[in-house]
């Protein structure tokens, strides 16, 4: 069978496919927008798109059906695909093959008619939930499922990477599980000779980077997860004498266990403002500074998620808006800001104190709190304020966590610039956030954690 093109005008692409002298039939598509000539391939193609990690002139790089190919990336499991691809992302990456809503067939058939490119994610067993390395049979049923799950998917045009495992070190003791890695590392390769394969590392040091070297060598390359620490990845690198290609497949904001804590233990996350000049800077200084080791990065995280907030990884709200981080990838991507961008947030104050003034307030209370909020466009802003009790649901390593109840009675009008909050009655941990809104999909945000103690506590105080 031999195929005749014919490109139509910019919007449509027409292939003929012939069997001899006879036309057999035609595929009609969106041509693609991007530059990229392999992006344009992958629209219409039908089977496995050859990707290799090759070493260039020292530099190590992604090629994508023959063609160099730079990773845009963002970690999206329940995201949108669509505006990542509008903002000018190109990949995504995931933590499993099935997430619960959508079938991975689903996943990887809506990112080809994208443009989009997929690191599959293949969950394995944890050590930190039980999972036992020594365990022959449970190591074995476990290969036979990834097995099945990459025969299932092998041969999609949009399948970039196989993702072996997500931080399989943390908080993990037996080297044993990199046995089992390389193990499904040289059958997925056995199977499947057009995909590379990683797993994900939660930081490195110089023992771990020995034990992938020592006990799975098989991957074509290593996947790092770091956040503010990521400043220091350079010379991680040196230390451990890691020479391979690397992606960063998790980074963003910085990590709730690595900013000051209250006086009662809650962690004190930055304002949406403060987070998107740090993905910025982190991006300039570590990703794009390394153009010899790094082929990309996949930015945490495309979408929302409760994790010790609502607000601190994700880089859209739960009700949909964009924040400034996003922002900050749309010009990483395409080289200039989006036309409308989010807000800017200057600051909160509860009573007159920051975040960092270990603000106690008492059962009841009537105090002040305000937000000082600007938009770049000259928007008019609308807002919200909502009180939740500190989370109690913390978990590691991203694992799913439940939003904690929301106290609507401690906030009569939410709908201001600057509103009364009457202290919840019963005593604890509480946390007050700000939204503003500029009506064109975007927001920013902030909040303060604050201690309600109760009467009798403060009475007691006083004596």
């Amino acid at each position: 069978m031999t195929l005749l093109k014919n490109l139509y005008p910019p919007h449509l692409r027409l292939t003929v496919l012939f069997r001899g002298a006879q036309p057999v039939g035609t595929i009609v598509a969106l041509a693609c927008l991007s530059a990229s000539a392999v992006s344009c391939a992958a629209a219409t193609a039908s089977g496995p798109i050859k990707v290799e990690i090759r070493q260039v002139d020292g530099r190590w790089q992604v090629f994508r059906g023959g063609q160099p190919y730079v990773i845009r990336g963002a970690g999206l499991e329940f995201g949108s695909q669509e505006r990542l691809a509008a903002h000018g992302g190109n990949s995504f990456r995931t933590w499993r093959v099935e997430n619960g809503r959508e079938s991975g067939r689903a996943v990887l058939d809506r990112a080809l008619r994208n443009g989009l490119t997929v690191a599959m994610g293949i969950e394995l067993g944890a050590e930190r939930h039980g999972f036992n390395y020594d365990d022959k049979a449970a190591v074995a049923r476990q290969k036979e499922r990834v097995r099945e799950e990459v025969l299932q998917f092998k041969d999609h045009p949009a399948l970039l990477f196989w993702i072996i495992g997500n931080e399989l070190n943390l908080n993990a003791r037996n080297p044993a599980v990199w046995d089992a890695v390389n193990d499904i590392s040289r059958m997925i390769h056995e199977l499947d000779p057009n995909h590379p394969t990683l797993t994900t590392l939660a930081g490195i040091n110089k023992n771990l980077i020995a034990e992938i070297k020592r006990r799975a060598p098989d991957l074509d390359l290593i996947g790092i997860q770091m956040y503010a620490d990521i400043v220091n990845l350079p010379r991680y690198l040196r230390e451990c004498d890691w020479t391979g290609p690397y992606l960063v497949t998790e980074w963003g904001a910085t990590g709730h266990w690595e900013v000051p804590k209250t006086a009662w233990g809650a962690p004190i996350e930055n304002d949406s403002t403060t987070k998107a000049e740090a993905y910025r800077k982190r991006y300039e200084t570590v990703i794009r500074a390394d153009t010899r080791q790094c082929v990309g990065s996949y930015v945490f995280l495309w979408g929302q998620k409760q994790e010790r907030t609502p607000t601190w990884y994700g880089m859209f709200l739960e009700s949909g808006e964009e924040t400034a981080a996003v922002d900050v990838m749309h010009e990483i991507w395409n080289g200039r800001p989006p036309k409308n961008r989010s807000p800017r947030f200057n600051g909160m104050w509860l009573n007159g104190r920051t975040a960092h003034d270990n603000v106690r307030l008492v059962a009841g209370q009537t105090c002040v709190a305000r937000a000082a909020v600007e938009d770049p466009d000259g928007d008019p802003l609308t807002w919200h304020w909502e009180v939740l009790e500190e989370s109690t649901d913390l978990k590691e390593g991203g694992d799913f966590e439940h939003k904690p109840p929301a106290v609507p009675e401690a906030i009569p009008d939410p709908k201001q610039p600057e509103i009364r909050l009457i202290a919840p009655t019963k005593p604890g941990a509480y946390r007050l956030f700000v939204y503003a809104f500029d009506g064109q999909g975007h927001a920013a945000h902030g909040n303060i954690p604050f201690y309600v103690d109760g009467a009798q506590q403060v009475r007691a105080g006083a004596r």
